[in-house]
């Protein structure tokens, strides 16, 4: 079916409208040259801050280029999804950005990234995408069309802030000026010469909040992130042990880090999520890193269930406890007798993985 200019200007109208009734915060349209990105990530690679993140590499300049990736591509629908929980507080003396900063102030606390305490994001896009590409095909007729939700070699980001969506803030995440940046992202390539959207422009001024809070120092400047060091990276990316110059600095977050975004001043505009999806699960924004040391295997995958969290496995997710667990004693809980007894109970795991993390742990609390 051949559109004209009015149809397809109508039919990006009806795209955005659909992707809200489906709960998306927003849709954009952008087209797909890449190429002012193309050298960045080139360097980044070359430099090997993507660590173990070996796909990453695997195909190359792909990345940047949707048309090799999908044949006949000349758009990208991009799309962003709040979510915060939707009985999140905002504002006031109960800012949700304040109780995280007290759970990390907690030695015995797990804390785990506000995106991963509910049902895994990938499912919940890809699923809503696919509804609009419906929606679509249901308007017009058979089109050409990807859905992907952070499951291809796609530089989603840079495509989000062309499209309009926001802009890369200096920890790279993408910031709205009526969202900040807790919210998640998707699209679909498509055949179709929809009319594309404006770039928003970037808003982050002077700020290096961002910069200032990490951690382990993984921000080296604005727009420039080694992942190797990044707390994420560290306790979901990679599959070894972790550094020991890195196991301090962690602290009690036992899957990823919200740092950069908790203290990013456009995050008081966060907004809560539309979809019951993203509510937390199993009480992993107030569970002890106890409480979760002492799942078994079969817990876990039976908890995690539907959760990013389970991709990492079990013991991985033991390797991650076992150093915010050590880190509680330089925390104010060295040698806490529920601390010892839990690391002492996982002394002779089956994995060396855990069992050495383990010692590294108990070492802490001697």
């Amino acid at each position: 079916m051949s559109l004209s200019e009015t149809n397809l200007a109508e039919l990006a109208l009806s795209i955005k409208r659909w992707g809200v009734e489906l709960g998306f915060a927003e849709i954009r349209i952008t087209d797909i040259d890449l190429s002012h990105a193309e050298a960045g990530l080139q360097a980044w690679l070359d430099a090997g801050m993507h660590g173990e993140m070996d796909y990453m590499a695997t195909h190359g300049m792909m990345r940047a280029r949707p048309a090799e990736l999908v044949p006949g591509t000349i758009r990208v629908v991009s799309a962003r999804m709040n979510y915060l929980p939707r009985d999140t507080e905002t504002g006031g003396d109960n800012d949700w950005r304040e109780r995280e900063a007290a759970r990390l102030a907690d030695p015995g606390a797990a804390v785990i990234s506000v995106y991963a305490r509910g049902r895994d994001y990938h499912k919940v896009l890809r699923a809503r995408l696919q509804q609009l590409a419906d929606k679509v095909k249901a308007e017009i007729g058979d089109f050409g069309y990807r859905v992907f939700t952070d499951s291809a070699p796609v530089m989603e980001l840079p495509l989000a802030e062309k499209a309009g969506l926001g802009w890369r803030g200096k920890h790279t995440l993408l910031l709205s000026r009526t969202a900040g940046s807790m919210f998640f992202m998707g699209e679909f390539l498509v055949d179709l010469p929809l009319p594309v959207d404006e770039p928003t422009g970037r808003h982050c001024g002077q700020c290096s909040a961002c910069i200032d809070i990490c951690p382990t120092q993984a921000i080296l400047g604005p727009g420039k992130l080694d992942a190797r060091r990044c707390v994420s990276y560290l306790t979901i990316e990679l599959k070894s042990a972790i550094p020991l110059e890195m196991r301090p600095l962690i602290g009690n977050r036992v899957y990823g880090c919200d740092d950069c975004q908790t203290a990013c001043p456009w995050n008081k505009f966060a907004q809560r999520a539309v979809l019951p999806d993203f509510d937390e699960r199993h009480g992993l924004g107030s569970a002890s890193m106890v409480e979760l040391f002492a799942w078994t295997e079969e817990e876990f995958n039976r908890k995690m269930e539907g959760s990013p969290i389970r991709r990492i496995g079990h013991e991985r997710w033991l390797r991650n406890i076992a150093v915010g667990l050590g880190n509680a004693a330089a925390a104010g809980a060295k040698g806490d007798a529920a601390i010892v007894a839990a690391l002492m109970a996982r002394r002779e795991h089956p994995s060396e993985l855990v069992r050495e993390h383990v010692e590294w742990a108990l070492a802490c609390h001697a």
